[in-house]
This record gives C-alpha cells, structure tokens and sequence, in this order.
C-alpha cells in the first residue's frame, strides 16, 4: 500500500493522547466498592470493576464525597437479571421519551433555516443555533440517573460488542451501555451546537447565479434564472453536462472556475447569493451597466467557519481524554480512523482506476480535467436531456405534497405491498428544503421523519428528484430502523454510511420509479465502473477532510488564513498522489470543494463507506425479493458494522468485491 512519509507524521501527531479527566475518588474507595459489590455478584467481577471505575471516573466533587459513592453503588448495583431486565425496559421506555421529543424541539427550532420558509432572520438563526439538548446530560448525571444507568450497565469495547453475536438483549444492553461514558460542560455543548449551525446557515446561503456568469470571452452561457449551490448544485451541473458537446465542456470548465474561486476564497463576496452583478471568474471581475471593477474578496470566511467547528470540539476534547477525530471514528463510526484511512488508501492506489481513466479519456475524446472525478457518463441518465427529465418530474411533483402522496406508489415499485408501502410512507412528510435537501429521522414512535429537497416555483426539477429519492432511501432506513426494532436502544444504523448506503440503493433506481429501463447489454459493465470512478471521489475528499482535522490538531492555534492554505496544500499533495497518476496533471485543489467539510465535521467518510456498503449490498440483493431483503437488514438495528455486514450479507465490509467486479467485467474483457 502506498503511504507517503507526510500521512504517516500526520498519523503520530492525531494520535497524540490527551489526558483524561481525573476523578475525585479515591482508588482506595473504588476499590473496597468493587470488593463488596463482587462478594455480592462472584460471576461478574470484571464487570462490575468496570463498572464502578466508569462512574468514578465521572463522578465530581458536587455529586457527593466518598462516603457518598461508595453508598451509592451499594444501593442501586442490580445483581439480579431478572430485575436488570425490568431496569432496562423502564430506562428505554423513559430514553425514548426524552431522546424523541428533544429530537422533535431540535426539528421545530432548526425548521426555518432547513425549509424554505422566506427570507431567514437573526431569530431564525439563533432559535436554529440553541441546542434544548445541552443540559441534558448534565441533569441526568446531577439527580444521578446517568450513574445508574452507568454502573449497571458500563461501556463495552469494540472487541467485546463483536463478540455478542446474535444476543439482541446483550446488543440492546451494550447500547445503553454506550449513553454515559463522558461528562461535558453544558456551556461547551452548545457553544459546538451554535457553531455548527452557524455554518449550516452559512453554507445554505452559498449560492451562485449562474445566469450571471461570464466565460473568459465574456459571454453568458447558462439561464438567467439558474441558482445554484455550492457545491452539491455546481458538482450535479458539471455532471449534467457531459455529452453536450463544446457548450457542455465550456460550462464545465466555467464551473470549475467558480470552484476554484471559492476553495481560494478570492471569490468576490457580490457574487454570493446575490445577482446584482455580472462575474467572469476567469479573470475574477464584476460587471455593471457596463462598468467593469475588481470585487472584494471573501478571503477567509469559509475556513473562518472550519476553525469555530474545531475550537467548539477542541474545547470538549478534555472532558472526555480523546479528540474529535477519536470519537467520530473509533467511537461513532466505531472504525478506527487509521483503519479507513487505510482501506480508502489501498482503494485510491489501485491499478483499475487508471484503466477506468483510459476508458473515460476514450469516451470523452479528450484529455481528462479536474472535474471530470464527476464523470457521469456511466449512468442511463447521462444519455437522456436532463431537461426532459425535468418536465417530467417538474409535472409528477409541482409541490411537496405532490411528493409525499406518491411515496406509497414509489415504494410499491420497489416490490413493497401495499400494506407496508402505507405504513411507511404513512411515517415520512416531504418538505420544501432551503439548501441541498437532508433527511430527518423521528427520534420515537408516533413522530414522522422528514424527506427535504429543493422544489422551485415551478415544480422539481431532475436535481432536485434524484436528491429526493437519496433522502427517501435514508427515511425508509430511519423509519424501519426505529419502528420495526425490538429494543429502542439499538433503534438505527451502525453509524451514518449504512443509512447511506440506502440512500444510494435507492437514488440509483430513480429513473426506473420515473418508468425509463435500461436495456443497454453492457449495464453491468457500466454500472461498476460508475461505482468505481465514484468511490475514487469520494474516498479522495474524505482522505482530504481527515487529513484536514490532523493538520487542526498539530496547529491548534491557526489562523483562518493559515487554515485556508494548508487546506489547498494538502488537497494538492493528496491530488498528486492518488489522481495526478490518472488525470496527467498536478497540483489541483478540486478536492477541497466539498461544503460538508465547512458545516458537517468529518462526515465524507460516511460517503466512501456508504457506497462501499451499497455495492455489497446489491450484489447480495441480486435475484432476491428486494422489499423483504431491505426490511430483514435495515431491522438488524445497532450492531458494530462488521456484525452488520455479516448478518447482512455474510461477508465482511471490504472494497474488493467492488475491485474483483470491475476486473471481470472490464479489464479483462
């Protein structure tokens, strides 16, 4: 596997430890308390150990002296598991209560800057900044809930929750398991909670007119009304323009200007969400009443945004002994970041990638640009106007509710009976969304998920339908995943790439619930290199926001500015050792584009997973009943994702299936 010397410094310096919090009691007093309680309880020494030191550990001053631990453990260690049992129904029961409706407050509060609502103000944005949920913890930890909850029922590792097996208790017990294993300050929570949102705002405001664009000859080439967001909306345009000849590749390549622009952050800030100005990226001018003039660059406002994100985790790092880094991989992904750093690595080095390249160089007839890691012209969708498939969806869905009525019929199309496809759908309401679009999920039984995506005046358009099917494939995950389970505590997904990876499984079927076939003999052939050449993205810019996050932690006291350079730094030197090999040109920052990495902290990895998942996942599905398929496997709950791979599937979660297929069907054809 390649792995340059840089990657492995930066490897040494994230994994730096960072001490943890020390505890007020005594080893003296935790100790004799594991002494007594295992003279209670023989069988589960190790456990109650555990147990007991977890809750010292987070255990402070306010909650009470020695004496006062030391009886605590006493009275509400449950040795008994019958009554172990019943304190974990009760506990669920309450949970669901509390997890759902903060879930439903968190909805309603964030609910004008996630739907198009009108014009946002200063309320919206502080109302959507406010987490209800930020003291939560703290007053489960205060009246001491959270401590019994803790000592009966302590953290697992990674190795242990491996070892459960089929146990759906033993499963459910481990994730209750995972609820009470760090204390943070309210203040710092909501300073995190206030940061993120700050950003979401900040990136569903980022918008181009596209109609205002100038190429370098100073002509226009795109609708007036055309807006689009950055960057999910100009990455689906730069697709959407492939097969339309030198008008096509022209936009392109004016996109990628625009893209550019904004990774530097020389973009004039007259351009952002606003049409008062005509703008030619290339030579970076405004342009009015035939006044021409230099706009005022944005500078560093969107790495501004990346370093408040980190502060607000930094500032939790200590309260909990890891990084961020840390708990998003090995905790909340539960993959080590070294791991998915190594399975992406191994990806991007292959040899298929670079015969896949040859393969899009011949297709398009020309040298490969930047933008071309959004090749799109392996897809059925590729070859069809993407205008026509506007009308059509511009006159099935003219408004949410047309949407939401047909999620019955979509689902029934898929293979569910109508039964299900109701009670389903019945579940999921669909919302005009402000930004790109984004699923919602319910946090308790009798509460709906929501289905986001972006519908204009005049109805949906294709952009807006493929997004639409992605979030429909996330809430049908969401809703079997809470509604059909037998514990609430396992109530979801691994972690957040095997809810994409339905989200995927269904987008891919978007022009089959349009009624449009692909007949086409090679479609397999096709559809693995789609995959591939996909995948090759993805797993790019999640090495780049991973290796982001480690430069953050070796340079915690950055500027926004010096941010901003070693992000384009680092996303050239990455370019130039796992696509320059294929693309035949260097040092582009094209990675960098991507907005999750401004509002969503290292979630990418959730997409390179996701499709990795997806691609096992229908090749399972292949020649089964899709419906009853889907609901046994998005039923599994919360188990670690190799358990869930197995029981999905019965194979671990690995890209070689991927790579085996693209050679039998490609290379060695």
């Amino acid at each position: 596997m390649k792995q340059t010397v840089f990657f492995i410094m930066l490897s040494l310096i994230a994994c730096t430890a960072i001490d943890k919090p020390v505890s007020c009691i005594s080893s003296s007093v935790v100790d004799q308390v594991i002494d007594s309680l295992s003279a209670k309880d023989v069988s589960n020494k190790s456990m109650i150990a555990r147990s007991v030191r977890q809750i010292a550990g987070l255990w402070k001053n306010a909650d009470g002296d020695d004496d006062t631990f030391r009886q605590f453990c006493l009275e509400q260690y449950v040795s008994d598991p019958v009554e172990k049992e019943q304190l974990f129904l009760k506990v669920s029961e309450y949970l669901e209560a509390i997890y759902g409706n903060y879930n439903k407050m968190s909805l309603l509060l964030q609910r004008n800057i996630h739907e198009n609502t009108g014009p946002l103000s200063t309320v919206d944005e502080l109302f959507a900044a406010y987490d209800p949920q930020t003291h939560l913890d703290e007053d489960l930890y205060a009246n001491k809930l959270a401590f019994v909850i803790a000592l009966n029922f302590p953290e697992l590792t990674l190795e242990e929750k491996e070892a459960l097996g089929g146990d759906r208790q033993a499963w459910a017990y481990a994730r209750l398991g995972d609820c009470f294993t760090d204390r943070v300050p309210p203040e710092l929570l909501q300073a995190n909670a206030t940061a993120v949102s700050n950003a979401e705002v900040y990136i569903a405001n980022y918008n181009i007119y596209m109609g205002h664009l100038l190429d370098a000859q100073g002509k226009k080439h795109f609708p007036d009304d055309m807006m689009l967001l950055a960057h999910w909306n100009l990455r689906d345009e730069i697709k959407a323009n492939y097969n339309k000849g030198e008008e096509g590749l022209l936009k392109q390549q004016m996109i990628y200007e625009v893209m550019k622009r904004i990774i530097l952050q020389d973009i004039p800030k007259e351009v952002i969400n606003s049409g008062d100005y005509d703008w030619n990226p290339y030579d970076n001018t405004l342009s009015q009443s035939g006044d021409t003039k230099p706009g005022t660059p944005e500078l560093t406002t969107r790495y501004a945004k990346m370093l408040d994100n980190f502060k607000t985790f930094q500032a939790i790092d200590r309260h909990i002994g890891n990084t961020y880094i840390d708990r998003k991989f090995s905790k909340e992904m539960e993959i080590a970041v070294e791991n998915a750093e190594a399975i992406f690595s191994h990806f991007l080095a292959s040899p298929e990638l670079k015969k896949a390249g040859e393969i899009i160089k011949t297709k398009l007839g020309r040298d490969l640009d930047a933008f071309d890691i959004w090749y799109d012209g392996f897809k059925l969708r590729s070859n069809i106007e993407e205008e026509t498939l506007s009308k059509q969806t511009r006159a099935r869905y003219p408004n949410a509710q047309a949407l939401e009525d047909q999620l019955p019929s979509i689902l029934s199309k898929l293979g569910f009976d109508r039964e299900k496809a109701q009670e389903i759908a019945g579940r999921i309401e669909v919302d005009a969304a402000r930004g790109s679009g984004h699923a919602w999920g319910a946090g308790m039984k009798g509460e709906k998920a929501h289905l986001r995506t972006r519908i204009p005046a005049e109805g949906m358009d294709y952009k807006g339908y493929n997004i639409a099917i992605h979030e429909f494939g996330h809430n049908v995950e969401q809703t079997l995943s809470l509604y059909d389970i037998d514990y609430y505590l396992l109530n979801g997904v691994p972690n957040t790439a095997f809810t994409e990876a339905l989200a995927f499984i269904f987008q891919k079927r978007d022009l089959q619930l349009l009624g449009i076939g692909n007949d086409n003999p090679e479609k397999d052939k096709l559809d693995a290199l789609d995959k591939l050449w996909h995948l090759y993205e993805i797993c790019g810019v999640s090495m780049l926001d991973i290796a982001v996050w480690k430069w953050l932690y070796a340079h915690p006291d950055a500027t926004a500015g010096q941010l901003r350079d070693a992000v384009i730094s680092l996303s050239k030197e990455l370019w130039n050792e796992y696509f320059s090999p294929v693309f035949g040109i260097k040092d582009e920052p094209v990675l960098a584009v991507y907005s999750h990495m401004i509002c969503y902290p290292l979630y990418l990895s959730a997409y390179a997973f996701g499709q990795i998942i997806e691609f096992q996942l229908e090749e399972f599905l292949k020649g089964k009943d899709f419906a009853k398929e889907i609901q046994r496997i998005y039923c599994q709950g919360r188990l670690t994702p190799n358990q869930w791979m197995l029981q999905a599937t019965g194979e671990p979660l690995s890209t070689e299936p991927l790579l085996e297929t693209v050679r039998k069907l490609t290379i060695n054809n």
